[in-house]
């Protein structure tokens, strides 16, 4: 009995659930269609993402070990997706059908596989009809949670819970939940969160990059000197130099937002305000030798 999702994940029948992970990260990378420009990349990277999906669900995973490429109707997983996985989001939705009720029950045929995948459909088979019971909702995370990721909470169907928020996520972006949809028959859907990230006066997001104004006394910007500017993660600080413009930008590698596909930390910039003092708050004797030296153009 093959079983091809281990061979398209490039690992053994006995790998773990972290070397599972692992193998996927690895392949997931080489393969994603913004960094691998082959003709194939885009279809071996659903084909990759098709297969987690499966090996890292516990249920999933005892299933298709049991029946191995079986339920495939006797293709292995890659001629499977090609056939049927003209899109990412049909491969997924052709998956959940598979395994949705408890596995294999609703297809007919006393072993749970009465057809074949022959003519491009699925034959034989005789799937259940189930009430939709997914939820979708949008949400509002602080501009900090989307940069960092963290922590948040939200109310939906009269139960409060905390989710995970990844670090990098932007405003339009979808997250699934599993099992916070409606429930009916011992079965709940998933909750689908459209995510708005708040706004955040402090920062401005640019790509993976994110710029943040902060003051610089004007002998700092005439002479130099260390200035403190608190970020999102730390007070850090930062060496000005001398005959620094107002608006000149400084950068902080890596303290931007995750690019949530190649993993990779964007940079923050700060940019410099240069705070003039009040000529009226000077002592007398510094504005009269100012007027006298300063240039006037």
């Amino acid at each position: 009995m093959g079983k091809s999702l281990y061979e398209t994940l490039e690992i053994s029948e006995n790998a773990s659930e972290a070397e599972i992970k692992k193998a996927y990260r690895k392949l997931a990378r080489k393969y994603h269609p913004d960094v691998n420009k082959e003709k194939d990349a885009e279809d071996k990277f659903k084909e990759i993402n098709a297969a987690y999906e499966i090996l890292s669900d516990k249920e999933k995973k005892a299933q298709y070990d049991r029946y191995g490429d079986g339920m495939f109707g006797g293709q292995n997983f890659h001629d499977f997706s090609r056939a049927h996985g003209g899109g990412a989001s049909d491969l997924d939705e052709i998956l959940r059908q598979m395994f949705s009720d408890g596995g294999f029950g609703g297809f007919g045929g006393s072993s749970g596989f009465g057809g074949s995948f022959g003519g491009g459909g699925f034959g034989g088979f005789q799937q259940q009809q189930r009430p939709n019971l997914d939820i979708e909702t949008n949400v509002t995370i602080p501009f900090s949670v989307s940069i960092l990721g963290g922590s948040h909470s939200v109310s939906v169907n009269g139960e409060r819970f905390d989710i995970k928020i990844p670090a990098g996520v932007k405003t339009g972006e979808k997250m699934r939940v599993k099992g916070k949809g409606h429930a009916q028959g011992g079965v709940a859907g998933d909750l689908f969160l459209i995510i708005t990230v708040a706004s955040n006066p402090e920062y401005v997001r640019e790509g993976d990059d994110i710029v943040k104004t902060f003051d610089v006394p004007l002998y700092a910007a005439l002479f130099g000197d260390k200035v403190s500017v608190q970020t999102l993660e730390k007070e850090i600080k930062l060496s000005v130099p001398q005959n620094t413009k107002n608006g000149q930008r400084f950068r902080v590698k890596e303290m931007g937002a995750m690019n949530r596909k190649t993993k990779v930390r964007g940079d923050l910039y700060l940019k410099a305000n240069i705070v003039l003092p009040k000529a009226e708050e000077l002592d007398s004797a510094l504005v009269a030798m100012l007027k006298e030296k300063l240039p006037k153009s």
